[in-house]
């Protein structure tokens, strides 16, 4: 059974806690007032039997059943349903879930498709305060509401924390920048989703036919709360928003810098390369001067018997001014192109 708990209110009074969903409706109609029944991942034979006590549409119904549904409002004669997406952090990462609420005329049936958000929590301060619980299924579904909202506070003050930390490694020459960033961005959206339909969903609730249910009076004071609410999604969705914007040009900054040091670094082979052609030149026109004295001085030092200049009288001091000629020669040359 995924039934979590159900009551009957009158005037904002518990006044039953049935044991089952045969009970419930025939209190409900014994005793008037309101129904709230919190399901927990109901099947189809369960959603149906609700569905035919308070005339559900089939359509709305199989959304329930199957779920892994979009934010919306769809209104169907005088029932309401509302597909919500609270948001908690689960092992660091953001985690979006699945509320839907039926709201009709005497009833609320809520089917949790997650762990968040704590309805319990939610049940017990609305039987805190009767007078409101009086005014109706819509208060009720403010109360939802506003818990779903305060719910992300936290989710998005993770979020601020999350891109203070990747600012701060920004500089630091972490790799694992970009990977993080992505991460981020991705939480970002997979929250957006769930916050930016809620906009539309809060106008339709705040408009002037959107509480029938209620008094002009109850009306006029639950639509002031819900517009409260409103004002906490609209700063939310703006947060958002910015902190995609933050991170996306994180991204970008990032890249430039990688880039920056990519430029930098070959600006540093570029030189120290340029450094290592000059040494090398240096090094190959001083073994071109020192390579011709050398030849020289190899071929007259062979002492083969047959060679006529070693029989010269100025061989010797013939052969120093051919090695000094070549050497000086070579040296002027290298000089003029800059190579020593």
């Amino acid at each position: 059974m995924t039934m979590i708990t159900n009551a009957i209110y009158v005037d904002g009074v518990r006044a039953a806690e049935p044991s089952s969903l045969e009970r419930t409706f025939e209190e409900l109609r014994r005793r008037g007032g309101v129904a709230w029944i919190a399901l927990y991942r109901p099947d189809e034979q369960e959603m149906r039997q609700v569905a035919d006590e308070f005339s559900l549409h089939d359509l709305a119904v199989e959304d329930t059943v199957r779920a892994h549904q979009r934010s919306k409002l769809e209104r169907y004669d005088r029932t309401d349903f509302i597909v919500l997406r609270p948001a908690m952090i689960a092992a660091g990462r953001v985690e979006v879930g699945e509320l839907h609420l039926f709201v009709g005329p005497n009833f609320v049936v809520s089917v949790r498709h997650a762990e968040s958000p704590d309805l319990a929590g939610v049940r017990a301060r609305l039987e805190a305060d009767p007078t409101e619980l009086g005014l109706g299924p819509t208060a009720i579904l403010y109360a939802i509401l506003d818990q779903l909202v305060d719910d992300y506070a936290p989710v998005v003050a993770h979020l601020l924390e999350a891109i203070d930390d990747v600012e701060d490694a920004l500089f630091s020459g972490d790799r694992d920048v970009p990977r993080r960033i992505y991460q981020h961005i991705r939480d970002i959206i997979a929250l957006q989703r769930a916050v930016h339909p809620l906009v539309e969903i809060l106008e339709q609730l705040t408009g002037h036919d959107a509480m029938q249910s209620a008094t002009e009076i109850e009306n006029d004071q639950l639509r002031a709360h819900l517009r409260d609410v409103f004002d906490h999604v609209l700063r939310i969705a703006g947060q958002l928003d910015s902190y995609r914007d933050i991170l996306a040009s994180g991204l970008q900054l990032h890249t430039a810098l990688v880039s920056q040091q990519q430029n930098e670094e070959m600006a540093r082979m570029t030189e120290t390369a340029l450094r290592q052609g000059e040494q090398t030149k240096k090094v190959s026109a001083w073994a071109a001067i020192l390579f011709t004295p050398t030849v020289v001085a190899g071929i007259y030092g062979m002492n083969f018997t047959n060679m006529p200049e070693l029989d010269w009288f100025l061989g010797y001091p013939y052969a120093l001014a051919i090695m000094l000629a070549a050497a000086t020669t070579l040296y002027v040359v290298f000089k003029r192109q800059r190579w020593l």
